[in-house]
């Protein structure tokens, strides 16, 4: 599943306002649609980011808009592995004991910013009961 939200885009003083219902905290603008969609996928990250380092939810992407803005192929990873984490009702720790790494390790897996190993997923995803396969199309 690709993780996209939706976008609204409002005419605003010559330029794009653009929010994002999911995420209320997301507000950027854009010069025309494609640069909106690129400011709305970097504030998108942003507020993702905040939101796990705070340990917040994450919402699940709705199905409908006209409008939507897709996440990078390593945040959506990082996004799958937190609902992962929260849907076994397991704690960091918890997963840190699991892998036997230490905090940081696992700590990093959940960053947005850190560019994660594909085995590092997999071992952390291994240790929820859950298996990673790719698809491209």
């Amino acid at each position: 599943m690709i993780i996209s939200y939706r976008v609204e885009l409002e005419p605003d003083d010559g330029t794009l306002l653009v929010t994002c219902p999911e995420l209320p905290e997301v507000t950027t603008f854009g010069e025309d649609e494609d640069d909106a969609i690129a400011h709305a996928r970097e504030a998108i990250e942003e507020a993702i980011a905040a939101r796990i380092a705070d340990g917040r939810d994450v919402p699940k992407p709705k199905a409908t808009g006209r409008h939507r803005a897709a996440i990078s192929l390593q945040a959506q990873a990082k996004v799958e592995l937190y609902w992962a984490l929260q849907a076994a009702g397991i704690t960091r720790a918890e997963l840190m004991r699991r892998l036997g790494w230490k905090r940081e390790s696992v700590d990093r897996l959940f960053r947005l910013d850190h560019a994660t190993r594909i085995e590092q997923y997999d071992a952390a995803f291994r240790a929820l009961g859950r298996e990673v396969a790719l698809s491209v199309r």
